[in-house]
């Protein structure tokens, strides 16, 4: 096929902005970019793409501009992420969509790898790290894949599977500049590359990172890659990168077998929603802590939000106790529905939202021991001109998963499994064929039955959190995108860097809110300003009246949003 994507010209741009990065790492990224806000705050009534790289972002905004629809423009841009940032996704890892038509009909797709047939025995805990953290099979192959029959059979797709994966061929087989995130995380977790060795092996020089903006390149996962465009996406789990896969798997001592990859599906589900303003929000599923973002939102919509000062202590204060009421449920309840019974319309009823609401006191801060669960993820929004829009994130859960190649594959195998519980009694005890709950949540606001905000964001347990900070921003302070992902953000509880269970604020908050909230009884811990700990969210927001888009992603992250 004749090749549009603009490549080399993206690629020099790339190389000149990593080179002027080295000197200043992350923290120079964001100070680069807000010189320049036009740059950052996309505009466009004909279609926008947005993710965490501009060149995944660009491998999208191509697929639109050549007439493709927004599902076919998120597969490009998720296929591409999963090759220039590993650290953070992978074709080895799990995915999830949200799909809405012109009319307002919405799906979900939940790719979530399943725990193998014939588990292991562990002593202690499910490890972290190594072959043992193999321990589910990866559903994202099949998200993109079920995608992309959606959009044949329902948003008359006219794009090739092969088109669609071309960019990811090409950015793996010719090279990318090394970006300053996946330096960032490659230096983080320099004393534990050696329970890593498919990083080391596949991501650094002998052990030592390489250089931002040096170009990288992956061919083994650009021949896998191949064979996936040529034979289709269930050649992953059922054809010749699937015999490659599971050969891989065992030679690495992973439990995971041919016959569980078989097994991988991901399903379409209806989306879970919740009344907020004057629209509803959707989520996904359980597993997923969507139901999660679901509750933070509903119980902040029985408070009048315009009336407390956007960045004031006592706004701040609100979302916290908000998360803190609403992750005391998901620690309880979300798990597998195949295997224990969550009780979705109890946690997001009126009586129950309204309970969660009156148990909030303004003036003192609920005590927080619970346990923090991290993890990595990549958000994709694309929104077209025929009135398609898709909210998508894909992960390998810790940075860099497992931290296992899988044989000549090239593919970074994930850690999901790690999220399970050996404890019999517990919601998310490890069962053979179960799902380990989910972090992933991405989002759409709905306004009128039509899509009205994309949202979603990398984080883990901050996922949630930094989404509330988001849609209050947006939704209840009207802030454009990208004045709403610039604001100080919060994280409760542990977190990469700082083992206390401490309420994480970025320092531009101000002292003040820093004082004010440490007098109603929160322990507070200092991010830096614009901290790279903070998620990496993006959004586009959609103008019902006159089909205006407005897109941005995170200043923290090396990503753009593009408009046609």
């Amino acid at each position: 096929m004749k090749n549009k994507y603009p490549y080399e010209m993206k690629r020099r741009e790339f190389i000149a902005a990593s080179g002027a990065l080295a000197l200043g790492g992350l923290s120079s990224l964001s100070l680069a970019k807000e010189a320049d806000r036009s740059q950052l705050l996309a505009k466009s009534s004909k279609g926008m793409v947005t993710s965490p790289h501009e060149l995944a972002t660009q491998a999208g905004l191509e697929v639109l501009r050549s007439g493709g629809n927004a599902i076919e423009a998120a597969i490009a841009i998720g296929a591409a992420l999963n090759v220039t940032y590993p650290h953070f996704c992978g074709f080895g890892g799990d995915g999830f969509m949200i799909l809405s038509d012109s009319k307002g009909n919405v799906k979900t797709i939940s790719g979530i790898g399943q725990a193998p047939e014939k588990l292991p025995s562990y002593t202690g805990t499910i490890p972290t790290r190594g072959p043992q953290s193999m321990l589910t099979t990866a559903a994202n192959v099949d998200t993109l894949g079920k995608a992309y029959e959606l959009s044949k059979a329902e948003f008359a797709g006219k794009k090739t599977w092969g088109e669609l994966l071309e960019p990811s061929i090409r950015l793996a087989r010719d090279g990318f500049p090394v970006t300053a995130s996946e330096r960032f995380w490659l230096d983080f977790r320099q004393k534990e590359l050696s329970i890593m060795p498919g990083v080391v092996r596949g991501f650094t020089r002998d052990g030592k990172a390489p250089e931002i903006g040096e170009l990288f390149r992956q061919p083994q996962l650009a021949a896998t890659i191949e064979t996936l465009a040529a034979r289709g996406h269930r050649d992953f789990y059922e054809g010749l990168v699937a015999e490659r896969i599971a050969k891989g798997l065992k030679e690495a001592g992973s439990p995971l077998t041919a016959s569980d990859l078989a097994k991988t599906q991901a399903r379409i589900e209806q989306p879970l929603r919740v009344a907020y303003r004057d629209g509803e929000l959707i989520a996904h599923q359980p597993p997923t802590q969507g139901i999660t973002t679901l509750e933070i939102m509903g119980i902040l919509d029985r408070f009048d939000l315009k009336s407390i000062p956007e960045g004031s202590a006592d706004y701040y204060h609100l979302v916290v106790e908000a998360v803190k009421r609403a992750f005391i449920d998901r620690n309880q309840y979300v798990a597998d529905p195949d295997f224990f019974n969550v009780p979705v319309n109890l946690l997001l009823s009126k009586i129950h939202l309204d309970k969660q609401a009156a148990k909030i006191d303004m003036k003192k801060a609920l005590a927080w021991p619970h346990t923090f669960k991290t993890g990595d993820t990549v958000y994709i929004g694309a929104a077209d001109a025929y009135g398609n829009s898709v909210s998508m994130l894909q992960t390998i859960y810790f940075d860099w998963g497992s931290g296992m190649l899988v044989g000549d594959t090239g593919l970074l195998w994930h850690n999901r499994g790690a999220s399970f519980n050996l404890k019999p009694s517990h919601h998310n005890v490890l069962q053979p064929g179960k799902r380990p709950f989910h972090t992933l949540n991405p989002g759409m606001f709905m306004r009128n039955g039509k899509p009205a905000i994309l949202y979603g964001t990398q984080g883990a347990d901050g996922q949630p959190q930094t989404l509330a900070a988001i849609l209050t921003r947006m939704i209840d302070y009207g802030m454009d995108p990208l004045t709403a992902l610039s604001k100080p953000r919060f994280l409760l509880g542990k977190t990469f860097s700082d083992t206390r269970d401490t309420l994480k604020l970025e320092k531009d908050a101000g002292d003040h809110v820093f004082q004010e909230l440490s007098g109603r009884g929160h322990e507070l811990s200092e991010l830096p300003a614009q901290s790279p700990l903070a998620g990496h969210p993006g959004a586009i927001v959609i103008d019902p009246k006159t089909g205006l888009m407005t897109g941005a992603h995170d200043p923290r992250s090396d990503g753009k949003a593009l408009g046609v």
